[in-house]
């Protein structure tokens, strides 16, 4: 049975549990057609209260793809000319998230942080290939 699109998944990284989601969101404009798209990953430490959630977001621009149909798929992000990443693929998350913590991000400060997935981007698809197959 496949896994409900919705549904956060686990993900645990150096012995903390986190729950991470990942969603699309844009605007429309006055033609009806989607701008100012948006890929963001979630990442929330657990137990619930223990730490503030990560929001890793993707922005359209220049130079850059996110999520939005063909030819992508629904969890690509990516330079046009470089690095890229499926956020379906749990090694791509730890591999952000690991580039968020050595950025400074600390899961257990209780307010929300949101850092700009470009610039972790490079970095955490240099782990990824580091990693080598199976690194899931």
């Amino acid at each position: 049975m496949p896994r409900h699109a919705k549904k956060p998944r686990r993900l645990v990284a150096d012995g903390r549990l986190y729950l991470w989601t990942m969603r699309h969101s844009h605007r429309r404009d006055a033609d009806g057609r989607c701008v100012d798209c948006r890929q963001i990953l979630t990442l929330s430490p657990q137990p619930v209260g223990t730490g503030g959630p990560l929001r890793i977001v993707f922005a359209d621009g220049p130079g850059r793809y996110v999520p939005g149909g063909a030819p992508f798929g629904s969890g690509d992000v990516g330079f046009t000319r470089g690095a890229d990443l499926n956020l379906h693929e749990p090694g791509a998350v730890r591999a952000l998230l690991d580039v968020a913590l050595a950025r400074g991000w600390r899961p257990e400060e209780r307010t929300a942080a949101e850092m700009d997935g470009w610039s972790l981007l490079e970095t955490a698809a240099a782990r990824r290939r580091d990693a080598g197959p199976g690194g899931d």
